[in-house]
């Protein structure tokens, strides 16, 4: 065992150096010797034949069971040299790779039923959970970080002034709010732009925190949130916003999505799509993240989005790529988690921290090393709706900018 995990190890890690003890006891350094070296140790040889059987899927379930440490540096430190290999995956995990690919629309057709129960899965866990890593309003996706100073908080505000701003909302306006989450972009709209807000959401635990919200700050006439299917929503609607919620619709209802959101939007609308998207085309969810964080999950190629946009009659005003921001989002979340991580033990237990911490790490790296970022996608019915230059998004944020210092205090989570 150890020399056929010496040699594939060898022929995949060429770059950084990172060192390996077996089960055995046997050590051997792998890469070129750049940047911080990196020591991590087997503990069984069944932890040792799992990763080279299926590394994809079994190295994020050894870390998780302990039978895989790191001894020097952090598990990001592996993760960071392991996904910035001239091969993003091993030459021996092609044929998986292939089987997973082949495999993927039955993994990602989602219709209703099995939509809220991947939804689920991971929005339903403890609500104490994400506090210990998220900015004070909840905000679960990719912060907008206008310098590299900025706070993780000040940058959550600043992703939902830059979508507010290209919105272009009107007091009054109806808006809805595909993926409401805990109701932060929402409260948001409402308060800042003066809309009439209606946020859907798959998740009870969601939905039960955003309405608290929204009475908390008497906001409940103006942001109220329901648990629905975007496909089941009665419109019309001036203004559509969906954030973080598009990687679970899933390729076969990419047309489906856009076409009930046509149906939507009024005819001088405009509608600001925010998702996670891979820069060198389709692909196949990662089998790890697939099974424990993100089950039915899929991060699409803008090569399979336009054309289900274009099928479904809408406009394509403005495409806008964030790439190293959601690095940055996890990176601060993954730092907030391992300041508490004994709190994370005590909500679950030690498997679980160890799963979460791996998570995010993973995450991080793949935006940092490897080929996702995230898209904006600024839609409309028909032409000269949105301004012809992209100026007035720095108008509309100075505005909001200048509404933001005259509401105080900051929105907060009901209850904090």
């Amino acid at each position: 065992m150890d020399r056929l995990l010496r040699y594939f190890l060898s022929q995949f890690i060429r770059r950084g150096a990172m060192t390996f003890t077996t089960a055995s006891g046997a050590r051997f350094t792998c890469g070129d010797g750049t940047g911080e070296p990196v020591a991590v140790r087997f503990l069984t040889t069944d932890a040792e034949r799992r990763v080279l059987i299926n590394p994809e899927l079994a190295l994020g379930e050894v870390y998780m069971e302990g039978s895989f440490v790191v001894e020097n540096g952090s598990i990001a430190d592996a993760l960071a040299i392991l996904m910035n290999q001239p091969d993003i995956l091993p030459r021996w995990a092609k044929l998986q790779w292939w089987l997973r690919y082949l495999g993927r629309h039955f993994r990602q057709f989602n219709p209703r039923g099995r939509s809220k129960n991947n939804v689920a899965r991971h929005y339903d866990l403890d609500g104490r959970l994400y506090s210990l890593f998220l900015d004070a309003d909840k905000q679960y996706s990719c912060a907008y970080f206008e310098t590299p100073q900025t706070t993780l908080d000040d940058a959550q505000l600043a992703k939902k002034r830059h979508l507010a701003a290209k919105l272009l909302i009107r007091p009054g306006d109806r808006v809805l709010d595909i993926g409401s989450g805990w109701g932060g972009l929402g409260l948001y709209l409402a308060e800042m732009a003066g809309a009439n807000v209606t946020g859907v959401t798959l998740s009870t635990e969601q939905l039960q925190v955003s309405n608290a919200r929204a009475a908390d700050r008497k906001l409940s006439q103006s942001a109220k949130f329901f648990l629905e299917d975007y496909r089941d929503v009665s419109g019309p609607f001036d203004r559509i916003v969906s954030v973080g919620m598009f990687e679970h619709v899933g390729v076969d209802f990419y047309e489906k999505y856009f076409r009930r959101c046509a149906e939507l939007l009024t005819d001088d609308g405009v509608m600001m799509l925010h998702s996670i998207g891979r820069s060198e085309g389709p692909d196949a969810t990662n089998p790890w993240i697939a099974k424990y964080i993100f089950p039915g999950g899929y991060i699409p190629a803008l090569s399979e989005v336009i054309p289900a946009i274009e099928r479904a009659g809408l406009l394509v005003c403005d495409i806008e790529i964030l790439r190293l921001h959601y690095a940055e989002t996890l990176k601060a979340w993954r730092e907030r988690f391992m300041a508490r991580r004994e709190e994370a033990v005590q909500l679950y237990d030690e498997r679980f921290a160890r799963m979460w911490e791996f998570y995010l790490a993973s995450s991080e790296m793949s935006f940092r090393k490897q080929n996702l970022m995230n898209f904006q996608i600024q839609l409309t019915k028909r032409q000269g709706v949105v301004p012809m230059t992209r100026d007035y998004i720095t108008h509309e944020e100075a505005k909001l900018r200048g509404l933001e210092r005259g509401q105080r205090p900051r929105l907060q989570i009901a209850g904090e």
